[in-house]
Order: C-alpha cells, then sequence, then structure tokens
C-alpha cells in the first residue's frame, strides 16, 4: 500500500490524546453515604468490571476513528502494477478516431464530441506535470511530439472530422513511436473510437508490455446506410454526342431493405440522368444510367443519392475525356494497304497515318494508341528495341506477317515481344473454326450469340507455335488450336498477332465481316484512358501521358480557392504525379500546366467508413493476445475514476472515511447503551 500525500502520517501522533484522556480520569467522585453496606461489595466489584470493558472498547473506538481519518487525508491506495514497476513522470499517448464514422450521434451528441470530451476525461485524471500526446488520423506532424496539459487540451478542441483512415496497427505503432525520447516514464495508451470493424489490421498485434493499453469503445445509435461504392462506363472511349452507360454500384450496409434509393447523374452541372435502386440487407445492387449530347473535352461528373442521416457517402466524383478524334499509325513494309486505309477513312473519327517502314519518327511512336504493321519483310534492330519499349509502356501493336518475310529475323522480333513464333508459311486451303465471344473485342457486336456463324477462310498462312508460357488469349483459331488472330500481354501494352496479311492471296478475312468489328474495337481499347477518380488518403499516383515541362515549368492542381503543386517525375512515356496527402477535400479538381487545362483529377472519400458494423470486446482483446488491455465502455459518467483505478491503483481513502464515522458512531453507542445492556442482563 501507498500514500498519495504520505505527510499526513504525522497527524498518527493524535492518537495519544484519547490514550491520555484514558488513563488520567477527571472525573470527580461524590461520596454517598449509606446505613447499611453489606450487599455493596459484590454489587461494585461487578459494576467496576463492566465499567473496565467499556472504557476499553470506547477507547479502541476512539483511537480506530483517528487513525482511519488521518489515513483518508493521507490517500493510501494500492498500486497497479505499472505503477509498481515505474515512478516518476507519466506520458499517456491519446488516439481520438477523427473519421467519417464518428459523426454518427447517440445520447451524448456526436460521437466525435464525446470522444473530444473523453479524451479530457483522461487528462484529467492525471497530474499537471505529465505529458500527453494527442493523435488523429490525420498523422500530422503537430501531433508527434508531446503536449503539457493546457496544451493538450487545446489541441483536442481543435480535432476535426477527416477523410483520413488507419487500421490499429498503424495507430499503436505510432503511439509506441513517441515513448522513444520517454524510456523511463510510465506509459499509457488510449484509443477512443467507435471500433469499426474496418479498424481491424487483420493481423495480431504485441505490444511492450510495460505499456498500459486502453480501448474507450463508444457506442453510437444503430442507423441505416447506402453509399455509392463505385462507378464504371460500359466502354472506356468516349466519343462526341454519342450515348454514353454509366454503370452504378451502390452498396446497403444496414440490415434492413432499402427501397427505391433515388440516385441523380449530373455533368459539367447538368442533370443527365436520373434512376432508382432497391438494395437487400448487406447486399450490393447496380443500376445503368444512359446519357449523350457531350462535346469533345474534359467532364466533370457527379452522382448523388439521398440517404438521410448519414451523408459523407451520398456523393460521388468522377471525371473522363470525350476524344475528337484517335490517331493511329501504319508502318508498310511496301505498298499502303487498301483495306486499312478503307476502313479507317468511313470513320472521320480515327486519324490513321501511313508511313514506310524505312522513314519512321521514333520519338512519335508514343502519340500513337495504336500501331499497325502491315506486311513488313525485316525487322532492324533499332526498329525491334523501339517496338519493344512502345508496348511495354502501354501502347498496342498488331501485326499482319508479310508471306515473303525472313522468318529468322521474323521470330527473334516476336521473341523479344513473348508472343508464340512462327514455324513456315503453310500453302494450304483451311478455314477458321473456333470464336472467342467472350473476348473483350466482341463486347457490344452482337446483339445475341449466334449459333452458326460464317468464319474466314484461309489459303495461305503463317504457323506458330502454341508456347504454354505465353499471355495468349484467343480470339480467331484455325483447325488444331492453330493460331489465326491472337492477343498477348506484354509489359503495360499488348500485342494483336495475326497468321494472315491483308490481301485476297492469303485470305479473305479483310472482306469478312468480322474485319470490322475487330479493328475498330482493338483500336478503341488502345486507348491508354486514365483513372475515372481516385480516393483520397490512398496516396494514389496519377499517371498521364507525357507532359513536356520547360526548366521553370511546374504542374498545379487547382479547385476553387484550393492550389497545389504536386510532385511531378517523368517517364520515357508518362508523367506522374505524387499528390501523398496534399488533397484532403473531395470534388473535381483542374490539373494545370500555366493556364492551360491539361486534364480533370476527381476524388472521394474511402467507401470503408461507410460499413457502420463494429467490433465486440471479445473481437478486440483477440486482436491483443499476447498483451492484457482494458476496455472502457462509455456511458453519461465520467471515466476518469475508473482511469485512476487503472493507471494509479486501487484508492482506499473512501473506505478510511467510512471506517472512521463507523467508529465514531460505535463509540456513540458504547456511551449510550452499553451499561443499560448489561444492567438489565443482571437484574434478569
Amino acid at each position: 500500500m501507498s500514500f498519495i500525500f504520505p505527510g499526513f502520517l504525522f497527524a498518527l501522533f493524535a492518537v495519544a490524546i484519547p490514550v491520555i484522556i484514558h488513563l488520567f480520569n477527571f472525573r470527580r467522585f461524590k461520596k454517598v453515604y449509606f446505613s447499611n453496606v453489606r450487599f455493596l461489595k459484590s454489587v461494585a466489584q461487578e459494576t467496576s468490571s463492566y465499567q473496565h470493558l467499556k472504557n476499553r472498547l470506547i477507547l479502541f473506538s476512539r483511537i480506530l476513528a483517528i487513525v482511519f481519518l488521518v489515513l483518508a487525508f493521507a490517500k493510501p491506495y494500492i498500486p497497479s502494477m505499472a505503477e509498481s514497476n515505474t515512478s516518476g513522470q507519466k506520458v499517456v499517448s491519446v488516439f481520438i478516431d477523427n473519421s467519417y464514422s464518428m459523426e454518427t450521434v447517440n445520447k451524448q451528441g456526436t460521437l466525435l464530441d464525446e470522444a473530444k470530451r473523453r479524451g479530457k476525461e483522461i487528462a484529467s485524471a492525471y497530474s499537471l506535470n505529465d505529458k500527453f500526446q494527442l493523435l488523429t488520423n490525420d498523422f500530422q506532424g503537430q501531433h508527434q511530439r508531446l503536449l503539457s496539459y493546457e496544451d493538450f487540451l487545446n489541441a483536442i478542441d481543435e480535432v476535426k472530422i477527416s477523410s483520413s483512415n488507419r487500421d490499429l496497427n498503424q495507430i499503436i505503432n505510432k503511439q509506441q513511436d513517441v515513448f522513444a525520447s520517454e524510456p523511463n516514464a510510465s506509459k499509457s495508451i488510449f484509443v477512443i473510437s467507435d471500433f469499426q470493424r474496418n479498424l481491424n489490421s487483420s493481423e495480431k498485434l504485441k505490444v511492450d508490455s510495460s505499456i498500459s493499453l486502453n480501448m474507450v469503445m463508444l457506442q453510437a445509435n444503430t442507423q441505416p446506410n447506402i453509399s455509392i461504392d463505385s462507378v464504371w462506363f460500359t466502354s472506356p472511349v468516349h466519343r462526341p454526342g454519342e450515348n454514353e452507360k454509366l454503370v452504378v454500384r451502390l452498396r446497403n450496409n444496414s440490415d434492413e431493405k432499402s427501397e427505391n434509393v433515388p440516385i441523380k447523374l449530373t455533368v459539367n452541372k447538368q442533370q443527365k440522368a436520373v434512376g432508382n435502386a432497391s438494395i437487400l440487407p448487406r447486399a450490393t445492387a447496380f443500376d445503368t444510367l444512359s446519357f449523350n449530347g457531350l462535346s469533345a473535352g474534359w467532364q466533370e461528373g457527379e452522382l448523388e443519392i439521398t440517404d438521410y442521416p448519414i451523408v459523407f457517402d451520398d456523393r460521388f466524383f468522377f471525371s473522363f475525356k470525350v476524344y475528337d478524334a484517335l490517331p493511329l499509325l501504319i508502318i508498310n513494309g511496301s505498298v499502303e494497304n487498301d483495306y486499312l486505309n478503307a476502313l479507317y477513312k468511313a470513320d472521320p473519327f480515327f486519324k490513321a497515318s501511313n508511313v514506310s517502314a524505312g522513314n519512321i519518327n521514333y520519338s512519335e511512336l508514343g502519340n500513337y494508341p495504336l500501331i499497325i504493321l502491315n506486311e513488313i519483310k525485316d525487322y532492324s534492330s533499332g526498329l525491334v528495341q523501339q517496338l519493344k519499349l512502345y508496348v511495354q509502356q502501354g501502347g498496342s501493336l498488331m501485326i499482319f506477317p508479310s508471306l515473303e518475310t525472313d522468318l529468322s529475323t521474323y521470330r527473334n522480333f516476336l521473341q523479344v515481344l513473348g508472343t508464340d513464333l512462327p514455324n513456315q508459311v503453310v500453302t494450304e486451303k483451311t478455314k477458321v473454326v473456333s470464336i472467342n465471344l467472350q473476348h473483350l473485342v466482341f463486347k457490344g457486336v452482337f446483339e445475341r450469340s449466334p449459333q452458326k456463324l460464317d468464319l474466314p477462310i484461309v489459303d495461305k498462312y503463317v504457323s506458330y507455335t502454341t508456347g504454354s508460357r505465353t499471355s495468349r488469349q484467343s480470339l480467331l483459331e484455325l483447325p488444331g488450336r492453330k493460331v489465326f488472330f491472337n492477343q498477348y500481354a506484354f509489359g503495360k501494352g499488348k500485342v494483336y498477332l495475326s497468321a494472315v496479311p491483308l490481301n485476297a492471296e492469303a485470305s479473305n478475312f479483310a472482306r469478312h465481316s468480322l474485319f470490322v468489328p475487330i479493328l475498330f474495337q482493338a483500336s478503341l481499347l488502345s486507348f491508354q484512358t486514365q483513372k475515372i477518380f481516385y480516393t483520397l488518403g490512398d496516396n494514389q499516383t496519377v499517371e498521364l501521358p507525357r507532359i513536356n515541362l520547360n526548366a521553370n515549368q511546374s504542374l498545379r492542381v487547382v479547385k476553387k480557392n484550393f492550389e497545389v503543386i504536386p510532385d511531378a517525375r517523368q517517364t520515357s512515356n508518362s508523367t506522374r504525379l505524387y499528390l501523398a496527402d496534399q488533397v484532403k477535400e473531395t470534388g473535381n479538381y483542374n490539373l494545370l500546366k500555366g493556364d492551360s487545362l491539361l486534364a480533370k483529377l476527381a476524388f472521394n472519400d474511402n467507401r470503408k467508413e461507410s460499413d457502420l458494423s463494429y467490433m465486440d470486446e471479445k473481437e478486440l482483446k483477440s486482436i491483443f493476445p499476447d498483451n492484457k488491455i482494458e476496455t472502457l465502455k462509455t456511458g453519461s459518467a465520467p471515466i476518469t475514476s475508473h482511469i485512476k483505478t487503472s493507471n494509479q491503483g486501487i484508492q482506499l481513502w473512501k473506505l478510511c472515511i467510512i471506517l472512521a464515522l463507523l467508529s465514531l458512531a460505535a463509540e456513540v453507542l458504547l456511551i449510550r447503551f452499553y451499561m443499560k445492556t448489561k444492567r438489565a442482563a443482571h437484574d434478569l
């Protein structure tokens, strides 16, 4: 047992007062004369023994009253394990969850307000000389230092809701880091949160045994919540005036079914479509919104649903670009191909440029999403290396071979790209026997799956090996699963490989009905479109086509009065922007080079906070299998006394006051009733 104010123990000398009074009884005896004293001797002896016992009991009760009263002022307590192992100053790290889920309410108001109040209660349980750390989901630099009591209270008042969210592993590790500067202090960790399941880091955590772990569990009222989970377009390429289809995924984060949730779509501040969806409990639902009438350029999109009272996940921002043209390059071995020229001239959206194999400007290859090789007979080492780099960085390459090519140089070229390799030129009439209608190239080409489809006829073709290590996706196959038209992944790009050139002597492929959709779709799929949205707090890297900057130029990300200069890093074919946590608000932002608009970037909150399901005490303790943790479930009462008991030990001063009062009560009862009880017993 220890004492908070041991100096009061000197008052125990006051015990001598009742002892002195007992030893020197100052009561005066009065003489009484009796005529006959024959019976008084036995009565006097019996009364004297009763009187001595009574005096001793009264003395004992007075001593106990004084002792317990002095102990109450000295404030005795039984130290906790942490208290007994350390001494001196205490360091307390308090994490206050300020994620979006803390906007929910209970009887005490919003959870964030209660968390701030509980943080102040924790600080009040310690002395003014102890040090405190305040940590939030923002992990700001100002929260990485120790504060005095007053500074800690001021820092709590400044805590606001944030779009950032962390898991327990990140939080506990960050809190332990601050203890490194105070190795000899008593250390305590407090985590104040609603403990959503997304807080679980899915791994077991181990904390230094000298650190006291305390989890303050806030409880919110049960509330339904619908969130916009994600959006995407059915087509990766957007053309002026065409019909667009946007797929919306909604999630029901409650245990009740939601009926007819309204959905509104606006593009460039103009309403374009509306819809509604019904969602089963803990399930997802999809809705497709159609709209048109877009002109070329960057577009700002926003989806909105009506779902009260939790609204932080009811809006979703996205951006995309409507292209006015698709440039592509045709590299010819000898002459231009009439079929390719006729195909791409039929649609003004495609801007095809022809160049001979000996007159290529390699520096401009990155400007074309798709390059078509038309019957090239000789592949120089320079061309091979440039095309390899082009595909690795995300370009699409389509190869129509020459039947007169040198197979050895052709084989070396394809080996670099990781495709199947040519064996020989086969002169044999055959027919394509298989079509892969599940491939993206055929998506939307057929209204329904055809039963008997007329496939191309082949008279002469290049036979390829079918290696098991290639990333082959077959579109059309010859008998025996031989290659006719396949796709291969290489680096960030893809390679389309044909077994026949585009001439009538080899096959009727160039005049077949499949030729147009295959080349059109492959061309559209070659676009390197950027992501239509990014998530705050994920430190996303924004990758764009290469942006040429002068020595004194920089890029700016701008939204109304907000502006930030991102860290831009150049690669040979792209520009990467590193925004880290500079962008904190959702919405659509402009990427500017000087005053020129380069792109629009959309940022949304992390939807992890939308799932309002929480960990219970058992699940929380299972995360720390090797540590003892205190879980404090809050109510209307303050938690100060519980914290003092947990961190300072078991307080005994209240017990001492109660025992002192009982001792005084015993004295009063002895004085008033002891002799009467004894006399009544003697008379009987």
